[in-house]
């Protein structure tokens, strides 16, 4: 029986560079980074603080099919409490952002790309009544 999704991968271009991103802009959490298990390869995984059951790793494209899909991988979605504060934040810390953040019927939400493109979108989902 399939328990839960636990890992998903993000090719990069450059280890370091998405490291940097992920930690320092996004305020990620660096839960494995591992050169020593498997000779030339660098296991890198993150995840938000508070996202304690899913990883993204941060891998290095190394094949022409896995270059070919850097910053194409896709639509992620990210939970968070308040949407224009978290704009804001990542925003003056150069985050590339595709307009401001818009009420939705779904929520609040607004969505920015990571270094290399891909596309994730921040949501804040409405107030409960």
């Amino acid at each position: 029986m399939i328990r839960k999704l636990s890992v998903v991968t993000i090719f990069v271009k450059d280890q370091e560079a998405a490291k940097d991103f992920y930690v320092n802009k996004l305020g990620f959490t660096v839960r494995s980074d591992d050169s020593k298990t498997i000779p030339g390869y660098r296991w890198l995984t993150v995840a938000p603080a508070e996202q304690k059951e899913l990883e993204i790793v941060l891998n290095p494209a190394m094949t022409d099919e896995q270059r070919a899909v850097i910053g194409k991988q896709g639509t992620f979605v990210l939970d968070t409490d308040n949407c224009q504060v978290d704009y804001e934040r990542l925003k003056a810390k150069g985050v590339k952002f595709r307009g401001e953040p818009k009420v939705q019927p779904y929520g609040t939400d607004v969505i920015f790309e990571d270094l290399y493109g891909n596309e994730f979108d921040l949501v804040q989902s409405p107030p409960r009544l």
